[in-house]
């Protein structure tokens, strides 16, 4: 606990070192001690700090009590209500173990702080923020820093995570030097994604190296999707890519990428190819849905495929069996699509982001890509990850469909499912992180990136 609390005061300083009033709210449990002991050493340090603290000596647990009584010690200035006039805060009020809504004084502090216009630092997580699964209750501190303590949080950075913990900085309390705090050592339950290894292409390579992929979707009116798939298969480096249009009548060729070839669904031979099932399907991409589902040895699944799936049991019997036959299977719902194959609704697939993922996967024996703020990428036999890129820019018509060709080129260069969209996740978020501030993102530019 002095460990966290010397952590946290120097990150204060790092921050905010002109902050003149520090606010140190601290809750009546550990989480709470750390904040007390930050607060000691930033006293020390000549700051101007005042602690309120919900805790009662009486029910504390050993070490915040210890450190309540060095605090005591110390000088540290307490109140009964929080500064009138503050301009950097320390949220030690709940750590990872909330388990119910803030309430009473601490549902109040939690709207002062967030009313505020003080620089916030927030213990571990956000009090009111799920640490596992990201989920924020409804009363939320929106802090701008957070400094998680021996180990990254998964809630963190996926569901509301991102929205409420805003910087977020790591501190290992020295567990992995000798005589570090002796901590059980437990599996992950995510590892954060990190940047894809740059590969270069053999000078003695061809097209066929890179595969082929098939794009089939674009029902009427929705053309624009199976194009924006293919368009990012292809500058993904896919070595050929196909685009087979649901509509009857639609378009042949593409004055604009004339590598796209557009051929009709009888003449592809699924059975050589990579298949991106759904972009702008509707309902028509129901009736090839089987053919696919037995035959491509390498499926990406989206939007109105992942739709049809849902609301057939042949269907999920034809993708179970695909596991069997050792087929390469990726899904990537958004939380509503993910909802319907569930047969939940949205908000509990948002309350559990990570358990809603490895649900999918036990069901389907797939790859599964959880879209939406903090993706997830879980696997068969895979410690799920969390990718960190991306922001709400790509809350935009055809992103989703940019993904899916992205993944569908991992997959034709023989990657695995869950190697080719971790990958293409984080390339996809990492793309719109770069975006010109001034330049609108569109999924037709974004779809040319790569």
């Amino acid at each position: 606990m002095q460990r966290a609390g010397l952590a946290l005061a120097q990150l204060s300083m790092a921050i905010a070192p002109h902050s003149r009033h520090i606010w140190v709210a601290c809750g009546p449990g550990n989480n709470g001690g750390d904040g007390l002991e930050a607060a000691i050493n930033l006293s020390k340090w000549g700051k101007s700090v005042i602690a309120t603290w919900l805790g009662a000596p009486d029910t504390l647990p050993a070490d915040a009590a210890a450190s309540h009584r060095l605090a005591l010690t110390a000088g540290v200035p307490f109140a009964e209500t929080p500064p009138s006039d503050f301009d950097f805060c320390i949220d030690a009020l709940l750590g990872v173990g909330a388990s119910r809504p803030p309430a009473g004084l601490m549902a109040d502090w939690i709207d002062k702080i967030n009313a505020s216009l003080a620089t916030v630092l927030a213990v571990d997580v956000p009090t009111g923020l799920h640490s596992d699964s990201g989920a924020a209750m409804q009363q939320c501190v929106r802090a701008d820093h957070t400094l998680s303590l021996l180990t990254l949080k998964p809630g963190l950075f996926t569901a509301h995570g991102q929205d409420h913990a805003g910087v977020v900085w790591l501190d290992d309390l020295a567990t992995t030097e000798s005589g570090g705090v002796d901590e059980e050592v437990v599996a992950p339950a995510a590892w954060l994604a990190g940047a894809p290894a740059q590969t270069q292409r053999l000078h003695a390579s061809h097209k066929g190296s890179y595969g082929d992929v098939a794009v089939i979707g674009g029902a009427l009116g929705m053309t624009g999707a199976a194009v924006l798939g293919a368009s990012a298969a292809l500058h993904a480096g896919a070595g050929r890519v196909f685009v087979g249009l649901l509509q009857t009548g639609a378009p042949t060729f593409d004055n604009l990428q004339p590598e796209l070839m557009f051929r009709s669904l009888e003449s592809l031979d699924f059975k050589q190819m990579t298949v991106v099932a759904g972009c702008g399907g509707g309902d028509a991409i129901r009736d090839a849905m089987p053919r696919m589902l037995a035959t491509a040895p390498r499926l990406v699944i989206d939007a109105d495929a992942i739709n049809a799936i849902a609301e057939d049991t042949q269907l999920q019997k034809l993708l179970l069996h695909r596991a069997s036959r050792q087929l390469s299977t990726v899904l990537t719902p958004h939380p509503l699509e993910a909802a319907r194959l569930m047969g939940i609704d949205a908000q509990q697939v948002q309350g559990d982001r990570l358990r809603t993922a490895g649900e999918l996967v036990q069901r389907f024996g797939c790859t599964v890509v959880l879209k939406g703020s903090g993706t997830i990428i879980s696997a068969p036999g895979q410690t799920p990850v969390i990718n960190p890129t991306g922001n709400a820019r790509l809350a935009t018509a055809g992103t989703g469909d940019v993904l899916a060709g992205m993944i569908g080129a991992g997959l034709a260069a023989h990657k695995s499912a869950f190697m080719a969209a971790c990958e293409a996740v984080y390339r996809h978020g990492l793309q719109a992180d770069l975006w010109p501030v001034d330049n609108p993102l569109t999924a037709g530019s974004l779809s040319r990136t790569g």
